[in-house]
């Protein structure tokens, strides 16, 4: 029963990332840690998220923005592998309040459009850079992902697959880092194929609910998934300084 209520939790954390074009490891992350400890729940956070990357460049896959697959994506492949390598190492809990602060801080300038990152060359590296690293180290990179793609102003389904397919590279990165580190204990693999199949089946209806949503209000669905992300990060951080 507890298990279902596990699958459940994953559907319509799915569901919330494709809206999003980003999320779903966010939200899958804290809910996989209420079942197993933080390395197990690190690895079945990305294949989940691998599995819903998957579905939507598959529903969206002739819309994305070419350059910043390579200027955004190629440092978010390149960090991960770094930030992975890291796990064992760095705070999880101190890395997400600083990642918390500058969030809150960076939605709290653009959502009136009266200031704006630049859409640069430098910008969009930046942002893949650190992007990737915190997906590599702390799982949750996507928040950091979406604040900085927003500055590029791309059409909600270019958006869309455009993250989608920068996050399969970073995952395809990093999961066979946690793999080879016996992150997932052998009795859990049949979750693969589970994981598939339920972050497929989000993406499709993701794509159903994100087509009725006009481009404007989309940029303000982006913007409070980033807020809600940025509270637990200073919630978790903040608990953990004042233990």
């Amino acid at each position: 029963m507890i298990l279902i209520w596990f699958w459940i939790a994953a559907f319509f954390s799915e569901i919330i990332g494709t809206l999003a074009g980003f999320g779903s490891s966010t939200l899958f992350l804290p809910i996989a840690l209420f079942f197993f400890d933080f390395k197990t729940a690190l690895i079945l956070t990305a294949i989940f998220h691998l599995s819903g990357n998957i579905g939507r460049i598959a529903f969206f896959r002739r819309k994305m923005d070419k350059k910043l697959l390579l200027f955004f994506g190629l440092p978010s492949i390149l960090l991960a592998i770094a930030g992975a390598l890291l796990v064992n190492y760095v705070s999880q809990p101190i890395l997400k309040l600083f990642l918390g602060l500058f969030l809150v801080g960076y939605v709290l300038l653009v959502w009136n459009d009266h200031f704006t990152l630049p859409p640069t060359t430098r910008n969009s590296i930046l942002g893949g850079s650190l992007s990737g690293f915190l997906a590599g180290l702390i799982g949750t990179g996507g928040a950091l992902r979406g604040a900085f793609l927003t500055a590029f102003r791309l059409e909600k389904t270019v958006y869309i697959a455009t993250a989608a397919v920068i996050s399969l590279a970073v995952d395809l990165t990093r999961i066979p880092i946690y793999w080879r580190n016996g992150f997932l204990p052998q009795e859990l693999i049949y979750f693969i194929p589970i994981l598939f199949v339920i972050a497929l089946a989000g993406s499709f209806i993701g794509k159903k609910i994100v087509q009725r949503i006009p481009q404007p209000r989309f940029k303000k669905v982006v913007l409070i998934a980033i807020v809600l992300v940025s509270i637990k990060f200073l919630v978790e951080g903040i608990a953990y300084l004042t233990r």
